[in-house]
């Protein structure tokens, strides 16, 4: 049971809300239409419904609101719009993206996909899909973890009419076994056909909440569709008789011989018509809609509703139910969102050849330190090529999160949820170490093969350097991708990266600058007292190697710079309240 209780959507300015105090029921079993106008707030209600807009009132999905449920995907699947994906990404990577987010096998997604007829696209990319197909892959999005919910927001629109019949066989398919169906619809003729209830909504508030025979009697109206070469005097002859006979028929002419009769059946019309000798081409029984939203063509007859049943026949066998193997597993599902693209590659593989490019120009001079020639990372550049790379793949990481919204099926833009924070700062804390490693390989690759192997000598600080330079690489992908979760763009997360050795490397310079009158000698010896425990003699040299690398002006501003951006992440978390 879905229930929806007293729905208001927030008001912008002076302009009333686009929902209203809207409350109604969709029950199981059975499909249920939202029908309204365009700005009905058809769309503002699902929204309102799935917590993605904010407003008062709830919805409770089996007698609880969405952020009460562990498994949001296992509940109610979503149709709204397009498929929110990067269209490099293939149907079936995207699926299987999906299946990490929600918890279940990867090879649920081959399962949806045949079921929704895509079997043998499974790698098209999205950018390439058809209005026909990103539905279908939509949903197919929407059954992922077989959910007992749908809410689809008008998913026929678009659809050639052998898809539509197909679209509302699995519905009813759906709803057959036991599932409960939302769809919204502009058009009444479609929910008459499609929906077991129909919910009416106009100016943001509750007009009618009617069985499909209710409403089709109060809404629609029989007619009687007549085409024929003398529609003129089949019309003369039907007004005459009716009022001959003193009955209410109304007889409408249109273009190409049509006539539509209302208060009238096709016995009545086609007795008639032989009576006066007039041919007839076509004679069938029709629902209109009696309110201004329809055209004057719109129509369905039995034939449509034979169709419809035709489709339900035809349909694959139901999806087998899976249980969900554990929480979700937000590790696996960035894995997919980074490495389903060709995107990181390319951006390590650009970083690469620049490094070897960098690194065998620079020892062609002897006044560059080999650290440098090795990271190559000249006096000009303010950070270099590993570094800014790490950046950009941390700035990507969150920023085509709401570019394209690859978890909005499920549950808002982008879930602030802690799991898949930490999920996104291991995966590019990953990435981070090996374009670092990789830089430094292939810099001396290049300098062993261009200069010979005498260039190239082990310093003595090599452990501070290498943990210098991986907590760069580290820190600015980091960087990247917090602020490019704070301000919901990758270009934020970019200018994040270059402030620190523009704006904040300088302005630690200066402060360091400043002569010191205190010195941090004895720190490990202060921590092992505050620690409460024996460390071993070893910790030292960590404790002041690490000490060392923080005490570095690039250090120190990578280190404030992290805590202001965790900072501001965790504050626009709490005030938005965004729960997955």
């Amino acid at each position: 049971m879905l229930q929806a209780i007293g729905l208001t959507s927030t008001p912008r300015r002076d302009a009333p809300p686009a929902v209203n105090d809207l409350t109604f029921e969709a029950p199981p079993g059975r499909v249920t239409a939202l029908l309204g106008a365009p700005r009905s707030g058809k769309t503002t209600a699902l929204r309102l419904m799935l917590e993605l807009d904010a407003g008062r009132g709830v919805a409770y999905f089996r007698g609880r609101p969405l952020h009460r449920i562990a498994h949001p995907a296992r509940e109610v699947g979503v149709l709204l719009g397009d498929v929110p994906g990067h269209p490099s990404r293939t149907a079936r990577g995207q699926l299987r993206m999906l299946c990490a987010a929600a918890g279940v096998p990867a090879t649920r997604a081959d399962e949806v996909l045949e079921v929704v007829g895509l079997a043998g696209l499974g790698d098209q990319r999205l950018g390439t899909l058809s209005v026909g197909m990103d539905r279908r892959l939509g949903l197919a999005s929407a059954l992922l973890g077989d959910p007992h919910t749908l809410i689809l927001d008008e998913p026929a629109e678009g659809l050639s009419p052998r898809e539509n019949s197909w679209l509302y066989g699995l519905l009813r398919a759906h709803a057959a076994q036991g599932g409960t169906v939302l769809h919204t619809t502009g058009d009444p003729k479609e929910a008459a056909r499609t929906a077991d209830r129909v919910v009416t909504i106009g100016g943001g508030r509750l007009v009618a909440d009617q069985d499909v025979a209710d409403f089709a009697r109060t809404r629609l109206r029989a007619r009687v569709a007549v085409r024929t070469p003398h529609a003129a005097r089949l019309a003369a002859v039907v007004s005459r008789e009716a009022r001959a006979a003193q009955r209410s028929v109304e007889v409408v002419e249109e273009a190409s011989g049509r006539l539509t009769v209302y208060g009238s059946n096709c016995a009545e019309i086609g007795d008639t018509a032989y009576r006066h000798g007039v041919p007839v081409h076509r004679l069938a029984d029709e629902i209109g809609d009696t309110g201004p939203a329809a055209p004057a063509e719109a129509g369905v007859g039995a034939a449509e509703r034979g169709d419809a049943a035709a489709a339900l026949s035809e349909l694959p066998p139901p999806i087998r139910v899976r249980p969900a193997r554990g929480p979700l597993r937000p590790l696996r599902y960035e894995l997919r969102r980074s490495l389903g693209v060709r995107t990181t590659t390319m951006i390590m593989a650009a970083v690469l050849v620049v490094s070897a490019a960098v690194s065998v120009l620079l020892a062609r001079t002897d006044g560059t330190a080999l650290p440098r020639v090795l990271a190559a990372w000249p006096a000009l550049l303010p950070l270099p090529p590993a570094a800014l790379g790490a950046g950009l793949l941390g700035a990507l990481s969150f920023g085509d999160e709401f570019r394209y919204p690859a978890l909005a099926a499920a549950r808002g833009t982008v879930p602030r949820r802690l799991g898949l924070l930490l999920a996104k700062l291991t995966v590019t804390a990953g990435f981070a170490l090996l374009l670092a490693a990789l830089a430094l390989v292939c810099g001396a690759q290049s300098l062993r093969l261009v200069y010979g192997p005498d260039l190239i000598e082990i310093p003595s600080n090599a452990f501070a350097l290498v943990v210098s330079w991986a907590g760069l690489s580290v820190g600015c992908a980091w960087a990247g991708l917090l602020a490019a979760g704070v301000f919901r763009v990758a270009g934020a997360g970019i200018a994040a990266v270059l402030a620190v050795p523009v704006l904040v490397v300088p302005l630690v310079q200066k402060i360091f600058a400043v002569p010191s009158a205190r010195s941090v000698a004895g720190l490990p010896g202060r921590l092992r007292e505050l620690a409460g425990w024996q460390l071993p003699q070893e910790a030292d040299h960590w404790v002041l190697a690490v000490a060392r690398v923080v005490a570095q002006p690039v250090g120190t501003a990578l280190t404030l710079s992290l805590s202001a951006l965790i900072c501001a992440y965790l504050f626009t978390s709490l005030r938005g309240r965004a729960r997955w």
